[in-house]
C-alpha cells in the first residue's frame, strides 16, 4: 500500500523548521527539569507506595497533616483516577520515604492506617476490626469460632467457602470497600445470622487499602544505575552496527537523533508530573529502537539511491530518499501512534505512564528520523565539502572505477 506517489518536498530546506521546533521543546523540558525536577516512581526512589480507595472525597490536608504528626512528614498524597474504573475516582495514592531497611511494607500501611482511623474514623478508634481489611483466613477463623450456621461438626469447609465468597464480592464487586453489610445479602450462604454475626464483630471503615508496595533505598539506586547502563549500552551497540553498516557518521547522526527523542520525552515527563518508573525505562528503549530502524529505514533509501543518481547533489538524494519513504513512515508511524493512543486512554492508570511515553516518543521518533538525523548527514557532507553524491562518502564511491583501471563487468551483464 502506498499513499503517496511522486511527492517532491524539500525536506532539508525545512530542516531549520524541525530544528527549532526540537530546540525549543528541549529548552522547555530543561526548564522544567531545573525547576521541578523529576517525579520518579517507587523503582528508583525507594519507600512505599500505599493505594487508598475512599467512600467519599477525602480531606487530603487532614490527611497531609495527620501524617506529618505520626511523623511521616515526607509523605506526598496524589490523587489517581482511572478511566476504565469508575470506582477510582477517590483514590490517593500516598508515598512514604524509605531511608532505612528497617522499615517494613507491613508496618508503612499500618501507620498510614491508623493515622486514616485517626481522621476518617472506623476500625480500632470503634473497638472492632475493619472488615474492609479483612483476610479471608481471619475471617474464616471468626465464623469459624461464632457458627452463626449451628453447623457444629458438620461445618467442614462451610466457613472458609462463605468467607472467600464474602471478601471476593468485597474486592470485585464494591471496589475493596462495603459501606453497608446489607450489600452482602447476595452472597451464597449468606443469611441475616451471618450478617448480625458479622456486625458484632466488625466495622466498615470509609477507606480501603488496595495496594501497599515497597522498594530499599539500596535496590531503588542500584535500579536507576542499570536503566541509564541499559540505555547508554542500547545507544552504543546500534551506533556501532550502523557505523560499520553505513559510515561513522550516519551512526552519529542516528545515536544523536535518538538522544533528542529520549530528552524530549523526558522533558515532558517532567513538564505533566508523570513518574519514572521500570515499565516507563521499557518504553523508552522502545523507542530507541523504533526511532533507530525508522533512521535506518532512510539512510538505507540514501545509499541505494547514491548508486542510481551519482552526479546529484547529495541533499537532493537525501530529499528524494525520505519522499520515496514516506508512504511507509506514515503507515508505520500512523498504525503505531494510534494504538498507543488507544492504550493511553483506555489502558488505565497503571499503563498511563508508559503508553504517554510512548505517545510522545512516537510522534518525536518519526520526525526526528528525516528533521534531525538526515540534516546532520548532510550539514556533515556540505562540512567536508561534498557536492554530488559521489563525495558523500564510500557509499557512494564503491562503485566508482578509479584512474587507470579498468571496471570488470559481471559474465551476466556481457551476455
Amino acid at each position: 500500500m502506498e499513499f503517496f506517489r511522486g511527492v517532491n518536498v524539500d525536506w532539508m530546506g525545512k530542516a531549520k523548521y524541525f530544528v527549532g521546533l526540537s530546540l525549543i521543546l528541549l529548552v522547555i523540558g530543561g526548564v522544567s527539569v531545573l525547576r521541578q525536577g523529576m517525579t520518579y516512581g517507587i523503582d528508583f526512589r525507594g519507600g512505599t507506595d500505599i493505594t487508598v480507595r475512599f467512600a467519599q472525597t477525602p480531606p487530603i490536608a487532614q490527611i497531609r497533616s495527620a501524617l506529618s504528626q505520626a511523623g511521616l512528614t515526607n509523605s506526598s498524597i496524589q490523587a489517581i483516577v482511572d478511566p476504565s474504573d469508575a470506582r477510582s475516582k477517590n483514590d490517593l495514592v500516598i508515598s512514604l520515604e524509605q531511608k532505612t531497611s528497617d522499615t517494613t511494607p507491613d508496618a508503612d500501611s499500618q501507620t498510614v492506617i491508623n493515622v486514616l482511623y485517626k481522621v476518617l474514623g472506623g476500625g480500632d478508634s470503634q473497638g472492632k476490626q475493619d472488615f474492609n481489611g479483612v483476610t479471608p483466613s481471619g475471617l474464616t477463623d471468626y465464623l469459624t469460632q461464632k457458627d452463626p450456621l449451628v453447623l457444629g461438626a458438620k461445618a467442614g469447609d462451610t466457613y472458609k467457602n462463605m468467607a472467600n465468597a464474602l471478601t471476593s464480592a468485597r474486592d470485585s464487586q464494591f471496589g475493596g470497600l462495603v459501606q453497608s453489610f446489607s450489600q452482602l445479602n447476595a452472597v451464597q450462604g449468606v443469611t441475616p445470622a451471618v450478617l448480625s454475626t458479622l456486625g458484632a464483630q466488625y466495622s466498615l471503615s470509609p477507606f480501603s487499602i488496595r495496594d501497599a508496595e515497597t522498594v530499599g533505598p539500596t535496590v531503588g539506586k542500584q535500579l536507576r544505575t542499570q536503566a541509564i547502563l541499559a540505555t547508554l549500552y542500547a545507544l552504543a551497540g546500534m551506533l556501532i552496527y550502523i557505523a560499520f553498516r553505513f559510515e561513522w557518521v550516519y551512526g552519529a547522526a542516528a545515536v544523536i537523533a535518538v538522544f533528542h527523542d529520549v530528552l524530549i520525552t523526558l522533558g515532558f515527563f517532567s513538564l505533566f508530573h508523570y513518574e519514572i518508573s521500570l515499565t516507563v525505562i521499557a518504553a523508552l528503549l522502545t523507542l530507541v529502537g523504533y526511532s533507530m530502524n525508522d533512521t535506518i529505514v532512510i539512510f538505507d533509501r540514501v545509499r541505494e539511491n547514491l548508486r542510481l543518481m551519482r552526479q546529484k547533489p547529495f541533499e537532493e538524494i537525501v530529499n528524494t530518499s525520505i519522499n520515496q519513504t514516506l508512504s511507509r513512515t506514515i503507515l508505520t508511524s500512523g498504525l503505531t501512534f494510534l494504538t498507543v493512543a488507544v492504550l493511553y486512554v483506555l489502558g488505565g492508570q497503571v499503563l498511563r505512564a508508559f503508553s504517554f511515553a510512548m505517545v510522545i516518543g512516537v510522534v518525536v521518533g518519526t520526525y526526528s528520523s528525516f528533521g534531525i538525523a538526515a540534516p546532520i548527514v548532510v550539514a556533515w557532507n556540505k562540512f567536508r565539502g561534498g557536492g554530488a553524491a559521489m563525495r558523500a562518502g564510500s557509499v557512494g564511491t564503491a562503485d566508482k572505477p578509479q584512474p587507470g583501471t579498468v571496471k570488470r563487468v559481471p559474465a551476466v551483464a556481457r551476455r
